[in-house]
C-alpha cells in the first residue's frame, strides 16, 4: 500500500477525490492542525486511526511525516455503477462478486485473478471490516487489479437492495443452502462471498435471493473463500456456455 504523507499532501488527497483507505493520526497532532484532516475523512467516510507517533516514525523511517499519514489505494475503486455499465457496454447480464468482510489480502487478490479469467464485471467490497485494494492484494491478484473493477462501499445490505432494483439476482453462499449444481445461475447475478471465519453475516444473508453451497465429499465442510467463490464463478461460466 503506497502512504501520503505530511499536513498538506494528505489535505491535497482527501480534497482531489483520491481512493484513501485509512487515515492515520499520531496522537500529540490530534487536536492541533488534524482537525481539518479528520473533518473531510468523516465528509468522506473514510476511516481514521489515532497512533503513537513511534509508529509513524517506523512506518516511515527517515521522513517528515508531521503526524498524519493517508494509506492509499494499490488502484482506483470505481462506483458501483460503473460495473453495471461495464456489463451492458458489453451486452451481456452482469456477473459481480461481492465480498462480506474478507480479511486476507491474498484471498481477495486470488479472487480478483478468478474474476478476471471467468470474466466477472466486477467486484464490491465493504469500507470497513474488509482488506483494501493494498500492494499485498495487488501482487495476488497477479495484476488483475488493473482489469477488473473494484467498488468500494459504506453499506453493503443497501447496495444489495440497490443492485435489486437493477434487475439483478442476489446469490449468497452458505451451509443451508441449494446445492450449486441444482441451481439455476443464469440471468444477472450477484454472488456474496462470506468472511473466511464466519461466513455471510445475518443481515447479508437474509437479503440474499437464494442461497446457494458447494457439495462437499469428504470431513471438511467448508473450502477458503477464494476458492469457493472460484467453484462458483465457473459454475456461472459453465451455465451460461451450455447450449
Amino acid at each position: 500500500m503506497a502512504e501520503i504523507f505530511g499536513r498538506n499532501p494528505v489535505l491535497e488527497a482527501l480534497k482531489s477525490e483520491r481512493s484513501i483507505n485509512k487515515i492515520l493520526i499520531a496522537k500529540d497532532r490530534q487536536k492541533s492542525f488534524s482537525q481539518e484532516i479528520l473533518k473531510l475523512a468523516k465528509d468522506r467516510k473514510i476511516p481514521f486511526q489515532i497512533v503513537e507517533k513511534s509508529y509513524l516514525d517506523k512506518l516511515l523511517p527517515q521522513q517528515n511525516h508531521q503526524g498524519v499519514v493517508a494509506l492509499v489505494a494499490a488502484a482506483e475503486y470505481v462506483d458501483w455503477q460503473d460495473i453495471l455499465v461495464k456489463a451492458r457496454e458489453k451486452n451481456e447480464d452482469p456477473l459481480i462478486i461481492m465480498l462480506d468482510e474478507i480479511e486476507d489480502p491474498h484471498n481477495l487478490g486470488a479472487i480478483l485473478r478468478t474474476a478476471d479469467g471467468a470474466g466477472a464485471h466486477g467486484v464490491i467490497i465493504p469500507k470497513r471490516r474488509a482488506v483494501p485494494l493494498t500492494e499485498g492484494v495487488a501482487k495476488a491478484s497477479a495484476g488483475a487489479v488493473e482489469h477488473v473493477p473494484v467498488a468500494r462501499v459504506s453499506n453493503l445490505a443497501q447496495t444489495i437492495e440497490s443492485l435489486k432494483k437493477e434487475g439483478c439476482w442476489i446469490v449468497g453462499t452458505s451451509l443451508k443452502g441449494k446445492n450449486i449444481y441444482q441451481q439455476d445461475l443464469k440471468g444477472p447475478l450477484v454472488i456474496v462471498i462470506g468472511n473466511e471465519g464466519k461466513g455471510l453475516s445475518r443481515l447479508i444473508e437474509e437479503k440474499c435471493d437464494f442461497l446457494v453451497n458447494i457439495p462437499m465429499r469428504g470431513k471438511i465442510q467448508s473450502l477458503n473463500a477464494s476458492v469457493a467463490a472460484g467453484i462458483i464463478m465457473y459454475e456461472v461460466v459453465r451455465q451460461r456456455t451450455t447450449v
